[in-house]
């Protein structure tokens, strides 16, 4: 599975706008992947799992039919005014071994 960072709304310390996690399951693949957040990684994880084994993004409701090979996720961080951080939103995609 591929997770990219594709919008990050406010600040985040972490993350930047293409930075990506690769997840060979059960591992993350560290020289693949640009950064990580364990509060990203408790918004993400439950969601791979199941994308990984066949889910439907467009039935969980994490995308919409016109672009099907996706999904979005985001951080739990609500930002400004509740927060000091910012909400990063992630598109998470199955990829063959090959193409990480």
């Amino acid at each position: 599975m591929e997770i990219e960072v594709v919008k990050v709304r406010g600040y985040c310390p972490v993350y930047k706008v293409g930075d990506k996690m690769v997840i060979d399951d059960p591992e993350i693949v560290l020289e693949k992947t640009d950064a990580l957040c364990v509060h990203a990684l408790s918004s993400l994880l439950h969601y791979v799992l199941i994308l990984d084994r066949g889910g439907n993004p467009v039935e969980l409701g994490l995308t919409k039919p016109e672009d099907r090979e996706s999904a979005y996720i985001q951080c739990l961080d609500p930002g400004e005014p509740y927060t000091n951080g910012g909400t990063v939103v992630f598109r998470v995609k199955r990829v063959e071994k090959g193409e990480k």
